[in-house]
């Protein structure tokens, strides 16, 4: 079982940043891809970006490229999702999902999920 709680949503005008975190407890973080996930009000959950094990290859939405980075500290058990240049239509929940796939990219579906954070960005 894997838990996890992310954090570091909010209000921010066009153009700001803003990084979340996700926090995981339980066993072996690291044997986990990791990935954010963002739905917006009306519409269906979409892949935003996704990390590896150790955290040196990443896969990003195209909507999201060049914006956003995705990271992940293992010692720390917490994958971080950076954006910046923000744009309302990144309005939405954020979501941390861990995938216990054994390749990338992952051939399975993520299995754990956090709760969500809102990101709100004002024009």
């Amino acid at each position: 079982q894997v838990q996890l709680v992310e954090s570091g949503g909010g209000l921010v005008q066009t153009g700001g940043s803003l990084r979340l975190s996700c926090a995981a407890s339980g066993r072996s973080f690291g044997s986990y891809i990791m990935g954010w996930f963002r739905q917006a009000p009306g519409k269906e959950r979409e892949f935003v970006a996704a990390i590896n094990w150790s955290g040196d290859i990443a896969s990003a939405a195209d909507s999201v490229k060049g914006r956003f980075s995705i990271s992940r500290d293992n010692a720390k058990n917490t994958v971080y999702l950076r954006m910046d240049d923000l744009k309302p239509e990144d309005t939405a929940v954020y979501y941390c999902a861990a995938n216990p796939s054994m390749s990338w990219p992952p051939s399975r579906s993520y299995t754990y999920w956090g709760q969500g954070t809102q990101v709100t960005v004002s024009s």
